[in-house]
């Protein structure tokens, strides 16, 4: 783990080899096909995962989804925001968020597993909670690119950036199907934005369908700002030609995602679809840490994050 965590450091990516085995891998593919399967599509009406920045979350469905199991649907899958005809529902998800962490049993035995709160602690935690997890279909043939990001500009501390990607595979994710790229050493750039609920919005009682978003980005002062941000990123030649370096791995690696790195993925065209389970993680209030009021993800009632510290139970 100490080579893990010297990578890590450096590059803000690190991969730990084998980190789930055969049958928490199957088991969480298995139960997300239940929760397919329990899912009626007409909910999810106008709730398509864009590439477009913001394209999808102008809707309470998407906003409203931290403590709830919620399902996105694929641009490719759908027709004026509603499931294409014929399209069989499994194949047209392209992800499900944001509360399966907590809510479904199976995910949570993951996701507040010992071996997971050990491989936290090890980054040098001391208080992490859990504020976000999503299963991510990358479907085969549709599933869509993601674009140049770094994850703490959705989920935001103060007074310093601690956000946490641990990117399991449940799938083979290889240079064909759609594998994560990372920009190695651009963890030490800083946040360059924040993607914030919109006060006009909140604050003077909008409501969806109105033209002011619901939430925006806002570029953070003094920090410089990178011209490739937010852009899809078309060819496997000027990705390397911008410093990413791919990232394919084996179903059940487990790959470390610093909340500053750019990170970003192509298109899935191949007949092989690439399903991930992803925990975005925060230091905690113990350590002096604070979840900016701001972002878009926000319990009801202010209720506390899961913790992920090693002496308190799942």
């Amino acid at each position: 783990m100490e080579e893990v965590v010297e990578t890590f450091r450096r590059d803000g990516l690190a991969v730990v080899k084998n980190f789930a085995d055969k049958e928490t891998v199957e088991g969480m593919m298995k139960q997300m096909d239940k929760l397919l399967e329990g899912w009626e599509p007409s909910e999810s009406k106008g709730s398509v995962f864009c590439v477009d920045e913001g394209a999808h979350v102008s809707n309470a469905y998407f906003f409203e989804s931290s403590d709830k199991i919620r399902f996105f649907l694929e641009p490719g899958a759908t027709e004026n925001g509603i499931l294409k005809e014929g399209f069989n529902k499994k194949h047209a998800v392209h992800k499900v968020g944001h509360g399966l962490h907590f809510l479904d049993p199976v995910f949570k035995e993951y996701s507040t597993s010992r071996k997971v709160k050990e491989v936290v602690h090890a980054l040098g935690y001391k208080d992490p909670v859990l504020p976000q997890s999503m299963y991510i279909f990358k479907q085969k043939e549709i599933g869509d690119a993601a674009v140049i990001h770094q994850d703490s500009t959705f989920l935001y501390t103060t007074p310093k950036p601690t956000c946490l990607g641990l990117w399991l595979a449940l799938q083979d994710s290889t240079m064909e199907n759609g594998c994560l790229w990372g920009r190695p050493g651009s963890q030490n750039d800083g946040v360059r934005r924040i993607f914030k609920r919109n006060p006009e919005y909140f604050q003077e009682g909008k409501t969806v369908g109105d033209d002011v978003p619901a939430l925006i980005f806002e570029n953070l002062p003094g920090v410089a700002q990178y011209e490739h941000e937010g852009r899809a990123i078309t060819t496997e030649e000027e990705a390397r030609a911008l410093g990413f370096v791919p990232c394919p791995v084996s179903a059940g690696d487990l790959v470390l995602i610093h909340g500053e790195v750019d990170h970003m993925s192509f298109p899935n065209k191949t007949p092989i679809s690439r399903h991930t389970f992803q925990l975005h993680l925060v230091e905690g209030p113990g350590e002096g840490i604070t979840w900016a009021p701001t972002n878009w993800l926000q319990y009801p009632d202010g209720r506390p994050f899961p913790s992920l510290a090693l002496d308190k139970d799942a």
